[in-house]
């Protein structure tokens, strides 16, 4: 019934992303692989690959490394050798130097700052326009957002400007892509998530928490509730949410 629904059966799918159990992207390959779809893992290093490719049995699991647009064309060029479309992409890559702990925003070093421009938003424009041939005319690509840009949480830092940047991107991706495709560009933007990521966040835990007694449900926001959302709109039946890119906020 949901492979019928979603009409993701015979599909081909780019995940970027996983890392491990815990991971968006890992969850949303799931839902995509349950509906009949064709999984194409990407993840940073070799050393990644070999933690993903236990958890993906057979399916392919490339390299590229977003910070370096020498593996972004590695990677095209790649895809495009081994395949001839891909239906949907999911770009769920973040990151954030945390080690020096939580500062004030006006004390955000300026190359911490670049570098999560770089890695969590820019690398959604670079991996576009690089495989933009090898998206079908009518693709869907979805990523991972957070639930809010316009509260200033003081443990996120300056990842909540990135993430802004990021869903104004969608908007411009969608009108550029428009001059010779129906590509969709989405955000789902979830609540407060229970991944490996978000441990290395200061405070976080506590942010966890309050966030589960101020919903209204009183429960935070599930990874395969997210999961679920961005199968949604990878699928065909999504194919009137974007018609200037848009974001999706479960919680």
């Amino acid at each position: 019934m949901v492979a019928d629904f979603l009409q993701l059966d015979g599909k081909r799918v780019l995940v970027f992303g996983v890392a491990n159990r815990k991971s968006v992207a890992w969850h949303t390959s799931r839902v995509l692989v349950e509906a009949g779809a064709e999984i194409v893992y990407v993840v940073r290093n070799d050393e990644l690959r070999d933690q993903v490719r236990p958890l993906v049995g057979g399916a392919d699991v490339l390299v590229c490394d977003v910070e370096h647009e020498d593996q972004i064309e590695r990677l095209s060029a790649e895809l495009s050798a081994r395949f001839e479309r891909f239906d949907g992409l999911v770009h769920s890559i973040a990151f954030a130097d945390y080690e020096e702990g939580a500062r004030p925003f006006h004390e955000t070093p300026k190359q911490a700052f670049l570098r999560a421009m770089d890695v969590s938003c820019y690398s959604l424009v670079a991996i576009s326009n690089a495989l933009k041939d090898l998206l079908a005319s009518d693709a869907s690509v979805v990523t991972i957002s957070i639930s809010t840009t316009r509260m200033a949480a003081e443990n996120y830092g300056y990842m909540a400007p990135v993430k802004a940047a990021l869903d104004s991107s969608l908007a411009f991706l969608a009108k550029s892509f428009s001059r010779f495709s129906q590509v969709r560009f989405n955000a789902v933007a979830p609540g407060l998530l229970k991944t490996s990521a978000s441990a290395g966040i200061p405070g976080y835990v506590d942010s966890y928490l309050y966030a589960e007694r101020a919903t209204l449900r009183k429960r935070a926001v599930r990874t395969e509730e997210v999961a679920a959302a961005a199968a949604f709109l990878l699928s065909p039946r999504s194919s009137a949410s974007t018609p200037s890119g848009s974001s999706w906020t479960p919680g």
